[in-house]
């Protein structure tokens, strides 16, 4: 699949057929997360993947939403389910240690954020799905895994196949809502 295409029809898929991933589309994805770029290319990303059914089970009790602080509408999370539906769970970790900070920035949030593009994007191209799941209990999920305390997870990715093909990715803003050159230009609703 080409590279746009894939940017342009990737979405969030929380439903998967009952198909096991090809280990070499799996090995594709992770091979696009190792190709990541990172500050002063540190990699600080680490990557636990979970095919034992059992287990994804346990991720999915361990993601939530259920907190004050949730938006209006998502005081459930869509996305639980899809951790114990999909075949493998890719847990997404980064060692802060191995990446930088300047001015209160934690730069390992970045070099995972682009990990993930990555892995969504490489997904995509391998005719697989994935999510981001982001709202999970840390602490339990390091105890579940064997995750060392230094290691921050920083996300949560079912992937599989997609139970439901859709060949449009989701509705976008036009660029001329987000986009102005040479200064900001842009109205304050958008």
């Amino acid at each position: 699949m080409d590279l746009f295409e894939a940017i342009r029809t990737r979405r969030s898929v929380r439903k998967y057929l009952d198909r096991p991933v090809e280990e070499e589309k799996l090995q594709a994805v992770l091979e696009a997360i190792r190709l990541s770029p990172s500050w002063s290319n540190m990699q600080c990303w680490r990557m636990v993947v979970v095919k034992d059914q059992a287990v994804r089970e346990k991720l999915s009790e361990l993601s939530y939403v259920e907190s004050f602080f949730a938006p209006k509408g998502y005081r459930t999370n869509p996305s639980k389910k899809a951790l114990a539906a999909a075949p493998v769970v890719i847990v997404l970790c980064a060692d802060p240690a191995r990446s930088g900070e300047l001015w209160n920035q934690n730069y390992y949030l970045v070099d995972a954020g682009i990990a993930s593009e990555n892995l969504m994007l490489a997904a995509r191209g391998q005719g697989l799905g994935t999510v981001f799941v982001g709202v999970y209990d840390e602490e339990k999920v390091k105890g579940l895994l064997s995750i060392p305390p230094a290691i921050r997870v920083v996300g949560l990715f079912p992937l599989g196949y997609a139970a439901e093909e859709n060949k449009e990715g989701p509705p976008r803003k036009p660029l001329q809502d987000i986009c102005s050159y040479e200064r900001w230009e842009l109205k304050a609703s958008t």
